[in-house]
């Protein structure tokens, strides 16, 4: 069984809306041409759309207008089929979401209070409000009585990015906007905000727009991607297969790039592997029988959970010391059920345990996935590509493709456990 067969089964209902361009046009009083030239598309409800291209090719301005912090020149932009011209500007904003670099948070005030804004602007009574920003900071992996009363600068980069969109869903809006959201952080804290928001997005449905200037990040999150080019004309708007197999044109070839068979293993899931199941053990179990448990199974590491069943570390028999499983206080490195297998690689290489621990809804624990099963898989996808390629019968292949075995070798596992 698969991790995503094995995950929880999330509420199929969609919560977003869907926005619809209609030749919608921007131009900046002194110049000449427009910044965003008579674009039209149709975002549907409760899917992620990508917006990617060179810088100035007018995804942030076209973004922008869609909650009016820019107005249109012409054409007609609708959310839910109604027009946004036909709200106030500032009853406009309160229903949508808007998440940008860095979270963007007022360094005075508690993470609870700018988690509360909306909802205070919309009047809610403050136990309902204190209900939601618990709701929501765990709903982004932050433990609500840890975190909701620290200030921006007692947080991480990744921390703020993760209460900024806490911020965003505060008031339930169907539609997000995000622009460049983790652009800001590190590659490792990149990706496992990238997998949070996929995990997000399984639960809660919502219509999501989000700019990006990496092609790579396009692949991962969207469930369609639109490759702007200057004046936010339209050069390709699809799904993430068919931008990397089919560029619709020469623009899209070259902004995809060489590599795009390359970037097809962005669209192998976590979720497409087989997951191992190791030892794992509860906070407050005894040590004793944890130890005699993993001896038994033949495994030198056990998984800690806690008891929401959220792994919090993995720790080697030898370090398990005191008579009971105790919390190791730091959070592990995971993967999120939807990560790439490029994810899973990266993961891997700084786990230490020639693997990495997977995670669905709510950052429950479901396996770990193993170097071998990765690199397995990947094998047999590059021969299954080798033989859609490969010539009649009686011809010549002059362009063989290269085969690189990454799998290492059982001796190299062992060192690395060492």
């Amino acid at each position: 069984m698969t991790a995503l067969e094995t995950t929880t089964a999330s509420s199929e209902q969609v919560s977003g809306a869907e926005i619809r361009l209609d030749g919608v046009t921007k131009i900046y009083r002194g110049q000449k041409a427009p910044a965003v030239d008579n674009i039209s598309l149709t975002v549907p409800a409760g899917e992620i759309v990508m917006f990617v291209g060179p810088s100035g090719c007018g995804k942030t301005t076209t973004l922008k207008m869609i909650n009016r912090l820019i107005e249109p020149s012409s054409g007609t932009i609708s959310i839910g089929g109604e027009d946004i011209r036909g709200k106030k500007v500032d009853e406009l904003r309160r229903t949508i979401g808007y998440v940008i670099q860095g979270g963007s948070l007022f360094p005075h005030m508690s993470v609870a209070k700018n988690i509360s804004l909306v909802p205070k602007l919309l009047g809610w009574d403050s136990a309902r409000i204190k209900e939601r920003v618990d709701e929501l900071l765990d709903l982004v992996g932050l433990d609500p009585a840890k975190y909701r009363s620290r200030y921006p600068r007692e947080l991480s980069g990744g921390q703020q990015q993760r209460v900024g969109v806490a911020r965003g869903l505060a008031a339930d809006p169907p539609v997000i906007l995000m622009d460049e959201p983790f652009g800001a952080v590190d590659p490792m804290t990149r990706q496992r905000l990238q997998d949070e928001l996929l995990s997000i997005q399984r639960e809660l449905r919502k219509t999501i727009v989000c700019v990006t200037h990496d092609i790579d990040e396009a692949i991962k999150l969207g469930d369609r991607v639109l490759i702007l080019q200057e004046g936010a004309h339209i050069a390709q708007y699809d799904t993430p297969e068919v931008v990397l197999s089919t560029p619709a044109n020469d623009f899209a070839q070259d902004f995809v790039g060489a590599g795009s068979s390359l970037k097809r293993l962005s669209l192998a899931r976590v979720s497409d592997l087989e997951l191992r199941m190791p030892t794992t053990a509860t906070i407050g179990e005894d040590t004793a029988q944890v130890r005699r448990r993993a001896e038994a199974n033949g495994d030198n590491a056990v998984i800690v959970l806690d008891s929401r069943n959220r792994p919090r570390g993995w720790p080697w028999l030898r370090q398990l010391t005191g008579a009971t499983i105790v919390d190791p206080d730091k959070d592990p490195v995971t993967l999120d059920t939807r990560a790439t297998l490029n994810d899973a690689l990266d993961t891997m290489l700084v786990s230490g345990h020639g693997g990495a621990l997977v995670t669905g809804d709510r950052d429950a624990y479901l396996g770990v996935v193993d170097f071998r099963t990765v690199t397995d898989f990947i094998e047999a996808m590059q021969r299954e590509a080798e033989a859609e390629t490969a010539p009649s019968a009686g011809g010549t292949d002059e362009h063989p493709a290269e085969r690189i075995s990454i799998a290492p070798t059982d001796e190299e596992l062992e060192q690395g456990q060492a």
